[in-house]
């Protein structure tokens, strides 16, 4: 079989119809089936099990910076909603209400959460007495439910599978300390094991989350030069404590309100994956977070010691990998084509001729490059090939952020650049939403983050009203 000959064929090309790459990858690489609830998907074991990898992940990262996990309810009365009125307002288009209990009408509707900020609120009001509590460093891993008018599996789905921290403090500095760590442990998550480069900054005060203060956001690149929102953390301040009437006895004997933060990654991550390292033959998953790690095809499995030597290797491979044997009798070519479209990182064959010779075939699902390996050194070689994979992996996603990212100053620039390219366009900004909502009329450009280290750094002027200023946005077309 020649080296760039297509062996997934029910698969979209990415250059012919990216939309339809993207679902046919979701449907045929197993990793979701559609409801007959519009707007909702199963999330098949496979998908979900690179949705416990990224939960193990992110947990482990969690945990490492003292935080714990909790659970709470599932449904909000709408008088505890409506507490907060700028949140209340900002989510008022997604909620979805229940009304009926059983047969009875309940007395008050309550909203399936779309997030849990006014759940924790009320529970800190309850259990918060002194500062010597705080902080209160808390996640929840869950579903929530916004009814989203147009879906499409992980990237927007009614009902989407998520973790959500909130943190409690009792100072300000804690409290925006924390909400830049929590971006900190995206990005590197992101870029250590999703292999996905990304983008770091705040968002637009038109762009923040409902009821805070400021938001910050991990924005990343997809294969087709959009951009995906995979991460935001967001400082709520003082407001939400003061509308639940959240107070704590202080160091001087007095009352204060503490200081809040929210954060949260959801399963679009796995949308970001499929778009950011998949091709024309299916997923390309990073190891960190692939399902299998490894897959052993045996080659002329039926010849005598074929089968041992595979389960040999299987059972020497286990404790350092996640490993699966596919001893089927399905045709080696057509197991080829099914690992190659679930995106598993690394085939190892093994055959008559390879026992003979005291080796195994190591093939990489990126480049499909063919390894001989001596089984006496095939631990130290697996080492290498995964870690050459992953740093391609990330190599390639930051050229295609690179090279589609560009600077511009001059409105009509901008919006030739956009009307003819996707990708990330820098340019200065006044600040002002008139401007923000002039740009995305006239180049059809949201702005995606005003990135770190880049503000306050060198003056120019908005390309929309022509006034100096020294802020820099990313503006682009998203998910």
């Amino acid at each position: 079989m020649a080296k760039n000959e297509k062996l997934v064929k029910s698969i979209t090309s990415r250059d012919e119809d990216f939309a339809q790459w993207y679902t046919d990858i979701c449907i045929k690489a197993e990793l979701v089936d559609y409801s007959t609830a519009k707007g909702f998907v199963y999330v098949r074991p496979y998908g979900y099990a690179i949705w416990e990898n990224i939960q193990k992940c992110l947990d482990r990262r969690f945990k490492e910076t003292d935080h714990v996990n909790m659970a709470l309810p599932l449904l909000i009365p709408e008088s505890l909603l409506q507490k907060e009125k700028d949140h209340v307002n900002g989510f008022a288009p997604e909620v979805a209400w229940v009304t009926y209990g059983g047969k009875e009408k309940l007395e008050e509707r309550m909203c399936v959460r779309p997030t849990s900020e006014v759940l924790f609120c009320e529970h800190w009001k309850n259990v918060l007495q002194s500062y010597r509590q705080l902080p209160f460093l808390y996640n929840q891993w869950g579903s929530v439910v916004r009814w989203e008018k147009t879906t499409r599996p992980f990237l927007r789905s009614r009902e989407f599978w998520w973790q959500e921290g909130h943190t409690l403090h009792e100072t300000a500095e804690d409290a925006q300390r924390e909400t830049l760590q929590q971006l900190d442990t995206y990005a590197s998550f992101l870029e250590e094991e999703a292999m996905i480069p990304v983008i770091k900054g705040r968002k637009t005060d038109s762009e923040k989350f409902a009821g805070a203060e400021a938001t910050y956001t991990v924005e990343a690149m997809m294969h087709d030069g959009k951009a995906l929102q995979s991460g935001t953390s967001h400082y709520f301040g003082d407001g939400f404590a003061r509308a639940f009437d959240i107070t704590f006895a202080d160091r001087n004997n007095g009352r204060s309100f503490p200081h809040q933060t929210s954060w949260g990654m959801s399963t679009r991550i796995i949308g970001a994956i499929i778009m950011t390292h998949g091709d024309d033959e299916g997923l390309v998953l990073p190891p960190a977070l692939a399902p299998f790690q490894l897959v052993i095809i045996p080659i002329a499995q039926h010849k005598e010691g074929v089968l041992d030597k595979a389960n040999e290797l299987k059972d020497r491979l286990k404790s350092l990998y996640r490993v699966k044997l596919d001893d089927t009798d399905n045709q080696p070519g057509w197991k080829f084509s099914e690992y190659e479209m679930k995106g598993v990182p690394i085939r190892i064959e093994i055959g008559p001729k390879d026992i003979e010779k005291d080796q195994c075939v190591l093939v990489r699902r990126d480049t499909r490059e063919k390894i001989f390996v001596s089984l006496d050194n095939l631990e130290a070689e697996l080492e290498r090939v995964f870690n050459e994979y992953a740093d391609a992996l990330y190599a390639r996603a930051k050229e295609n952020l690179v090279t589609r990212t560009v600077e511009l100053e001059k409105l009509d620039e901008i919006i030739e650049q956009a009307d003819k390219n996707d990708g990330f366009i820098k340019s200065h900004w006044c600040g002002s939403t008139e401007c923000e909502e002039a740009m995305k009329e006239k180049a059809g450009l949201s702005s995606r983050c005003m990135p770190f280290g880049e503000q306050g750094v060198k003056k120019g002027v908005c390309p929309i009203c022509g006034k100096e200023t020294d802020t820099i946005v990313v503006w682009g077309k998203a998910y």
